[in-house]
């Protein structure tokens, strides 16, 4: 029988929690329960509505999000119910009849354009993935059958999947304007069909990577550090926008050299390199001083 994790995850609403799983509570369905009666379908969420302070909750992929009302603080009570979760979910007690349920939330996407002319994104309306995923080409989607599809067009040429969107590279044979609508529509039959994105494969790799980057991060110098929760903070929610990523890879103490990653629609940008390499450096070392000499944007 599977055992059960739950990592604790903040997100940029202070009254919604994330209860992150290491395995899949469902089969790529989301669901969204306002009260006890929308939950008929779902034990676990009704379970949780005995609990006076929730107020919504919604099951995903591998994650339970819980908003609550105001007459509690998270950090009050999320180790406790992050502790029932994991007991409930370890005694094999059901989550949601998938067959049964109605509550399957409505796929809607739209295409946005991004600074790279070469990637569109492709927004969902709800989460898909919990972190990021890059692809490079066909035999590194083998863990995703939606960026394998996806390579089955001849004219796409990378895939990168975060949060709520899918940001598709190109080859410069087709136009936007002959393909855009196409892609949309597959991404969306396929996000309605509750097929899953990722494969637990990958969802698991993806939690031994947090791990570890956890344990890297305890190793890191204080300059690292300070940089890293600069870039979280400040320079990834204006990337993740324009349908990218940027991952720091190292701090060069002798140089004062930072060195960072552009992934998604970022990488190999004409202008996004350049714009975000002096953005970022202009940034780091206004917030750091003398500490950050240069910064030298690689693409992922």
């Amino acid at each position: 029988m599977k055992e059960y994790n739950i990592t604790v995850v903040r997100t940029n609403n202070p009254s919604i929690l994330k209860f992150e799983t290491n395995h899949l509570l469902t089969k790529g369905k989301n669901y969204e329960f306002k009260n006890i009666d929308d939950a008929k379908n779902s034990p676990l969420a009704a379970q949780l509505f005995h609990l006076p302070f929730i107020k919504t909750v919604y099951i995903s992929g591998n994650f339970i999000g819980l908003e609550r009302f105001d007459i509690v603080e998270w950090d009050d009570v999320k180790d406790e119910v992050a502790q029932q979760l994991v007991e409930y979910l370890n005694a094999g007690e059901p989550i949601v009849n998938e067959d049964m349920a109605p509550n399957k939330i409505a796929v809607t996407v739209y295409a946005e354009v991004t600074p790279n002319p070469s990637v569109m994104k492709f927004v969902a309306n709800k989460h898909i993935v919990p972190s990021a995923y890059e692809f490079k080409n066909i035999d590194e989607a083998k863990d995703s059958e939606l960026a394998t599809k996806l390579f089955q067009f001849p004219f796409i040429k990378e895939i990168f999947i975060d949060l709520n969107y899918v940001s598709v590279t190109k080859y410069d044979v087709a136009d936007w304007d002959e393909i855009t609508m196409q892609l949309r529509e597959f991404i969306r039959d396929y996000l309605a069909d509750g097929k899953e994105v990722v494969s637990e494969k990958a969802l698991s790799k993806t939690a031994d990577s947090k791990i570890g980057d956890i344990g890297q991060a305890k190793d890191l110098d204080d300059t690292s550090q300070q940089i890293i929760d600069i870039l979280e903070e400040y320079v990834k929610p204006a990337v993740a926008s324009d349908g990218g990523n940027i991952l720091f890879k190292s701090y060069e103490e002798d140089s004062k050299t930072v060195n960072v990653i552009l992934q998604g629609a970022c990488s190999g940008c004409p202008s996004s390199t350049f714009t975000l390499k002096n953005g970022i450096e202009t940034m780091l070392k206004n917030m750091m001083g003398d500490k950050v000499n240069e910064v030298v944007a690689l693409n992922g």
